[in-house]
């Protein structure tokens, strides 16, 4: 064990969006677990900040867009065989608004990362058979709201993909992680002039009566990574969400 409570383990993982948020939650808890781990991402700011931020020598970013399928295939080309893929990318600019005025020329980013990019790591990543991929998909998929119908069905669509691929790609696992709301500064993106008082209110909404952390969603990350019996699941980490 860690001085802070990992188990230590070896091995190699990308974090794709492991810039911030969630994802840089991710690789902070890989590397106190013993990982090597390399960040992706598409803004090289955000991946210089996270590596002085974590500050450990096991960790290596890489610049690339996982919607370009010649990026992703020079992601692991650079990198190797990795055991475990992670990704908690998705660009949301635009994906919000009723159907009736919703621009798809704005909006299909979050089909493009979350989705899109998701089948492209698959496709390339190069795992051994004790490998895992985890996708971050999120409540929007069991709780849509109005003028979130492309948000609801791209999450909707990760989960699907995530039980067909353990299938397809077995023995190697691919599993989904299922984030509620979760503070992280993707709320800043959001067309809302009440964002403060809308958080309050879930917060209060919520058996767990209180939001997400990024580090919630890591632990469940490791947790499934870590466990060679689970594959096609989706692990729900929403403090109750659901259940309201």
């Amino acid at each position: 064990m860690t001085d802070k409570g990992f188990t230590q383990h070896s091995g190699r993982a990308v974090v794709v969006g492991g810039g911030s948020g969630m994802g840089q939650a991710t690789a902070d808890a890989l590397l106190r677990a013993g990982y090597e781990v390399i960040i992706v991402g598409r803004s090289e700011q955000r991946l210089a900040d996270a590596v002085r931020e974590l500050g450990d020598g096991k960790l290596t970013a890489l610049a690339a867009d996982i919607t370009d399928e010649q990026q992703v295939s020079r992601v692991f080309e650079t990198v190797g065989v990795v055991d475990h893929v992670i990704t908690t990318a998705a660009d949301i600019r635009g994906s919000y608004g009723p159907l009736a005025d919703f621009d798809f020329a704005r909006g299909r980013g979050m089909i493009e990362t979350k989705l899109i990019g998701s089948m492209l790591l698959a496709k390339h990543a190069r795992l051994p058979e004790t490998g895992s991929l985890t996708f971050v998909s999120g409540i929007a998929a069991y709780r849509p709201a109005p003028g979130g119908a492309m948000v609801a069905a791209v999450n909707a669509a990760l989960e699907g993909l995530a039980r067909a691929l353990a299938v397809e790609l077995s023995p190697r696992r691919v599993n989904a992680v299922s984030p509620g709301w979760v503070l992280t500064d993707i709320w800043d993106a959001m067309p809302w002039d009440d964002k403060d008082e809308r958080l309050r209110a879930m917060a209060e909404k919520l058996p767990a009566q209180r939001l997400g952390r990024p580090d919630d969603i890591a632990a469940a990350v490791l947790s499934l990574i870590h466990n060679p019996f689970i594959t096609g699941t989706v692990l729900h980490v929403d403090g109750g969400h659901r259940l309201v």
